[in-house]
């Protein structure tokens, strides 16, 4: 179900048909009997979204732990004798140290230097690695690139299927699930292992700054059992079914590709400058047009912004920013702090209006709002 406004004022109910093109995931029942009652679509699946107080999730999120059902963060998997060249073709990061069981956070370009992803590419075996992604159809770029350049590789989205567990209360939890061994388990390492019979990839990661692990389902019919099995564990810790928290998110800035970023952005201006590896001697596809983007210097950067009047929430389309009424930027995402007390956002602005401490105007459908221009992070965590 959803609502949005008629042309008279009035909300309007509408249903959205499932079908062979929305999936659920593993864990879909599981999160409706948990008291799911938000939905969104992220990579062809239903992405649980909110139980019903997202203020309640947010704070345990911070002072305790979640378990969020990521189905949705579809892997592609590559496979054979010149996976290791196809990943490093698609990718910015320098792969060549990745051990087995290591993980990178790795943004993906086009010829171009458009950013087209931002994928966790984890390294499974010698011959086989999976790219964790964001919020679009990588399956088929990483088989043309791959066909175009007579690699000898397999690209298929195998049966793979996310649950996170987040918060700093996480470690305890995992430890109670799967032995203390976790607790050694270094940052983006992963490690193959069972959960009472239940085949999954474990590994120390997460969407959140406050610190967790991710279960990799790789038996799609046990996604009943493993959620069961996750809050048998985290129950003792007080464990709720929540959510990627987009007020937490903002706070410690993870990007939401394709929420913060239109579709000519490139990773300078998202601020991922420190996961591009230009100078490592290494090649992949966008590395001539990044390097002439890096000479040419910015056009306008992804920015934190304070946000003046009421709390507000998400955005449904960006906000027009003006200065002077010159438009200046957009505002792409926005959300009350409960920590910080204010409403925060990030904004794609144009240089020089990016500067700290320049303070613009927001269009928000309801009218203006004055926005002040800050750094990032707007909470940095120490748990990372």
């Amino acid at each position: 179900m959803g609502e949005c406004p008629s042309e008279t004022g009035d909300e309007v109910s509408f249903e959205i048909a499932l079908g062979s093109r929305i999936a659920k995931s593993p864990f879909f029942d599981c999160t409706v009997e948990a008291g799911a009652r938000r939905f969104s679509v992220y990579n062809h699946m239903l992405l649980p979204v909110s139980y019903g107080d997202e203020v309640a999730e947010y704070w345990r999120l911070i002072d305790g732990v979640v378990m969020w059902d990521v189905a949705c963060q579809v892997q592609v998997a590559l496979s054979g004798p010149d996976a290791g060249r196809l990943a490093q073709a698609v990718v910015c990061r320098d792969l060549s140290k990745v051990d087995i069981g290591q993980a990178k956070y790795a943004p993906m370009v086009d010829h171009t230097g458009r950013l087209i992803n931002d994928p966790l590419v984890l390294r499974v075996a010698a011959d086989c690695w999976w790219l964790s992604l964001a919020d679009s159809d990588m399956v088929y770029w990483c088989r043309a690139v791959g066909a175009e350049r007579g690699l000898d590789v397999t690209v298929t989205i195998p049966e793979v299927y996310p649950l996170a567990v987040q918060g700093p209360l996480a470690e305890k939890v995992m430890a109670d699930l799967l032995g203390d061994w976790v607790r050694d388990l270094g940052f983006f390492r992963y490690r193959a292992t069972t959960v009472e019979g239940i085949p999954v990839w474990v590994g120390r990661a997460g969407w959140s700054k406050q610190g967790g692990f991710e279960l990799y389902l790789l038996d799609r019919h046990r996604g009943s059992d493993l959620w069961r099995q996750v809050a048998a564990a985290g129950e003792p810790h007080g464990i709720i079914p929540g959510a990627p928290n987009n007020a937490e998110r903002i706070e410690g800035f993870l990007l939401s590709y394709r929420g913060d970023t239109p579709d000519d952005v490139d990773p300078f201006e998202a601020r991922l400058e420190r996961f591009v590896d230009l100078d490592s001697g290494i090649d992949f596809i966008g590395r001539d047009a990044l390097i002439r983007k890096r000479s040419e210097g910015l056009r306008r950067q992804l920015v934190g912004l304070w946000i003046e009047g009421d709390p507000v929430g998400g955005l449904e389309h960006p906000w027009p920013m003006t200065l002077n009424s010159l438009a200046v930027g957009t505002v792409r995402a926005a959300a009350y702090s409960p920590r910080l007390e204010r409403n925060i956002g990030l904004a794609l602005v144009d240089v020089p209006h990016n500067r700290p401490g320049t303070v613009l105007t927001a269009h928000h459908p309801a009218g203006p709002l004055d926005v002040e221009v800050t750094d990032l992070p707007f909470w940095a965590s120490p748990r990372l």
